[in-house]
C-alpha cells in the first residue's frame, strides 16, 4: 500500500513531559499533537502501546491486547471524583530527567487502585458505570484472561506462571473459578485500568485525528513467556512439557551486537497457528487496528524465519534460521481483514525471500540513515538516499539507533568523510542535516525521532539492542523546545512536499 507524502515525529508516550515522573495520556500529549500540528506534521510515531515486561521493555509484554496501565492520565481520574486531594499528592518528580521506575510505578499504581475503590464504591455515575460495563462485554474475549492472569501473577510474586501450583498453570477450571471468586475485586481492579487506558487512549487518537495527525503504532513480533497468551493457548508457543520454552527468539550478531541480541522470547508453533487459519494473529491485527491507523511490524524477517537458539545459550551467537509462514499469514490477515496501512521493519539480515514477501504484500520497508555512509564510502547500501525506494519510510534513526548527535560522535573519521562528501556538508548541526536529508528522500513517509529534533546527544537514546538496565527511561521537558524546531520542520515539509494534503490513509477493517 501506498502512503501519501507525509512527515512526522518518534516519541514514545511515556517519552513526553508530565507532573507524574513520566508521559502519559494526559494534558502533555495533547501539547505534544498540537506541536506537532504547529510543525507541520502529520504522523506520530510510538512505540508499542501494550504492558511492559523483563528490563521495562515494550517489546517483552505480559499481553499482546492490554494497553500499558502505566500511561492512563491520574488528572483525568481526579476530575471525575475517583481521587481525593490527597490522593493527589505526588513526590517531586520535577528534576527527573528519566523514567525512574523505582519510583513512578509504585506512586502510579496506587493511585490507580484508589481510583478504582472510588469507582467501584459511590464515586461512578451511572452512564460510567455503564460504560465500563459495555467495555468488559465488548472484549470479554481477551479480558478476562488478562485480568485473572495479572491477578495471579501478583499473588504469586511475579513468580513464572508455570511454576504456579499445578491445578492453575494448567488452567483447571474449578481451580481458576475458585481463584476468581476469592479474588473478584482486584479482577475487577485490572478491569477498570484498561478500561481507563483505553477510554482516555481513543481520545487522544480521535485529537490527534483532529488536528491531521495519523498515528504510526508498533506491532511486537513476540511476546514474554511471562504473558497471558502464553499462559492460556501453550500450544501456540514452543514450549516443552512443563511450560518453559524450548528454545528462544532473538537475531544474529549484526551492527549493533557481535554477539547477536537475545531476546528470550518464546518462538512460535507456527504448525498449530496455521491449523486454526491463524485466529489468533489475526484477532490481533484487528486489535492494534482499533488503536492506531498506521501499523509498523516490528522484525518483519522473522515472518520469513526466525532466528532459534537454544534456550540454555548465553548469547544468540548459536542458532540457526527457522522458516516461518509469512505468506500464508499476510495472506489469511488480509482475506480476513482487507488490505492494511502496514510498515515492515526490514532491519537485519535481510535476503531476497524477505524482500519478495514485503513487496508481494505491498507493505513499505524501511531506510535509516545512520546506516548509509560507510567506511569504504561505496554507493551500494541501500540506505543511501539514492537508493531509496518510493515505497518505503525513511528514519534518521530508530528507537534502536544512537542519536544521530551521539553516533557521529563515535563516527569512524571515514564515515563522516563519506557523508561530508555524499551531502556537501561539513556534519556541523548533524541532527538536522540528517533530518533535512531525510525529508528530502523519495521514501513516500519520512519519520524523525524527538531526540533528533531537539539535537541531544547519546545519553538520551531510547534503547541500546543487546543490554538489559537503563532503557526505555528517556523523556524530555518543553523548556528543550523551542519556536525555531517547529518552524523549521515545517519549512522543510513546504521545501520538500511534505505539506499535509486532504484526505485520510485508506484503513480497511472488516
Amino acid at each position: 500500500m501506498r502512503f501519501p507524502r507525509a512527515s512526522g515525529v518518534l516519541a514514545h508516550i511515556t517519552s513526553l513531559p508530565g507532573p507524574h515522573g513520566s508521559g502519559d495520556l494526559g494534558a502533555g500529549a495533547y501539547h505534544f499533537v498540537d506541536w506537532l500540528a504547529v510543525a507541520g506534521q502529520t504522523l506520530w510515531q510510538v512505540l508499542p502501546l501494550v504492558g511492559t515486561g523483563s528490563g521495562h521493555s515494550p517489546y517483552m509484554s505480559n499481553s499482546a491486547f492490554a494497553g500499558n496501565v502505566l500511561m492512563i492520565d491520574i488528572d483525568e481520574l481526579q476530575s471525575h471524583g475517583w481521587l481525593s486531594p490527597k490522593d493527589a499528592d505526588r513526590p517531586d518528580f520535577s528534576n527527573l530527567q528519566h523514567i525512574d521506575f523505582d519510583r513512578v510505578i509504585p506512586y502510579r499504581m496506587h493511585r490507580l487502585e484508589r481510583a478504582a475503590q472510588f469507582f467501584f464504591g459511590a464515586s461512578a455515575t451511572d452512564s460510567a458505570r455503564a460504560d465500563y460495563a459495555g467495555f468488559c462485554q465488548q472484549n470479554a474475549y481477551w479480558l478476562d484472561d488478562y485480568a485473572l492472569f495479572m491477578t495471579l501473577a501478583e499473588w504469586h510474586k511475579g513468580q513464572n506462571w508455570c511454576d504456579w501450583p499445578a491445578p492453575l498453570a494448567s488452567r483447571d477450571l474449578d481451580a481458576l473459578a475458585a481463584f476468581a471468586l476469592t479474588h473478584e475485586n482486584r479482577i475487577s481492579f485490572w478491569k477498570f485500568c484498561q478500561w481507563c487506558f483505553f477510554r482516555q487512549w481513543q481520545r487522544l487518537r480521535a485529537y490527534a485525528n483532529s488536528k491531521g495527525i495519523k498515528i504510526v503504532g508498533d506491532l511486537p513480533i513476540f511476546v514474554a513467556h511471562q504473558s497471558v497468551e502464553v499462559w492460556v493457548r501453550p500450544d501456540l508457543f514452543e514450549l516443552d512439557d512443563q511450560g518453559q520454552p524450548s528454545v528462544v527468539a532473538g537475531v544474529p550478531p549484526d551492527g549493533f551486537s557481535p554477539t547477536g541480541q537475545l531476546w528470550g522470547n518464546p518462538l512460535f508453533r507456527w504448525t498449530s497457528h496455521a491449523s486454526e487459519g491463524y485466529r489468533w494473529w489475526i484477532a490481533r491485527m484487528q486489535q492494534i487496528f482499533t488503536m492506531v491507523d498506521i501499523v509498523r511490524v516490528d522484525h518483519f524477517r522473522g515472518f520469513d524465519a526466525c532466528w532459534e537458539v537454544a534456550v540454555d545459550e548465553k548469547t544468540a551467537i548459536n542458532g540457526r534460521w527457522v522458516k516461518a509462514p509469512g505468506d500464508a499469514l499476510f495472506s489469511a490477515i488480509t482475506k480476513a481483514l482487507g488490505p492494511l496501512p502496514i510498515i515492515a521493519e526490514d532491519l537485519g539480515v535481510i535476503t531476497p525471500s524477505v524482500d519478495q514477501l514485503r513487496s508481494e504484500h505491498g507493505f513499505p520497508g524501511m531506510h535509516i540513515l545512520q546506516f548509509a555512509w560507510n567506511e569504504t564510502g561505496a554507493s551500494g547500501s541501500t540506505h543511501l538516499p539514492h537508493n531509496h525506494r518510493p515505497d518505503s519510510v525513511v528514519y534518521t534513526g530508530s528507537h534502536d539507533n544512537n542519536t544521530s548527535s551521539g553516533w557521529w560522535q563515535l563516527a569512524h573519521e571515514s564515515v563522516k568523510h563519506h557523508l561530508r562528501q555524499y551531502l556537501a556538508s561539513d556534519g556541523f548541526d548533524i541532527s538536522w542535516v540528517m533530518i533535512r536529508t531525510a525529508c528530502a528522500s523519495v521514501a513516500d513517509m519520512a519519520i524523525y525521532p524527538m531526540q533528533d529534533v531537539l539535537r541531544l546527544g547519546e545519553q538520551h537514546r531510547m534503547n541500546l539492542p543487546g543490554s538489559a538496565e537503563g532503557n526505555w527511561v528517556w523523556r524530555f521537558d518543553w523548556s528543550q523546545v523551542n519556536s525555531e524546531h517547529a518552524s523549521q520542520l515545517r519549512r522543510l515539509c513546504e521545501i520538500y512536499g511534505r505539506t499535509a494534503k486532504p484526505g485520510a490513509i485508506p484503513v480497511t477493517v472488516r
